[in-house]
């Protein structure tokens, strides 16, 4: 169970980790090719979203792997969950039915949370 977690968990810290340095770092104008929903929230929000998506990776990795608060990892999956629930809302609606990627962070999310308890 352990190495499923941190496949599970490897992969969605990365992804978050890359997908929230872009929304702190990139202009809208950088954002809007794959991101089209970026004009439809205030840029401070965008760029709390990205610190958000930051802090949950690093809570995904760093408490299991130092040994302090673990527990802190069954927050970050139970608040990705959260997150890509809230994402896929925005998605739909703003009339954008491409919520694949969303659906497929919400599934590995959500396993993570059981292993994440085991650590």
């Amino acid at each position: 169970m352990n190495i499923a977690y941190w496949i599970v968990a490897g992969l969605l810290a990365v992804f978050y980790l890359y997908a929230g340095t872009l929304k702190v770092i990139r202009s809208r104008d950088q954002l809007r090719p794959m991101m089209t929903w970026v004009d439809r929230i205030p840029l401070p929000a965008l760029r709390a979203l990205g610190t958000v998506e930051i802090l949950g990776a690093t809570g995904l990795i760093l408490p299991p792997l130092t040994g302090i608060a673990p527990s802190l990892a069954v927050a970050a999956a139970v608040g990705f969950v959260l997150l890509q629930t809230g994402a896929t809302a925005v998605h739909l609606i703003g009339e954008d039915r491409r919520i694949a990627l969303n659906a497929g962070l919400v599934v590995a999310a959500a396993a993570a949370i059981w292993p994440a308890t085991r650590l």
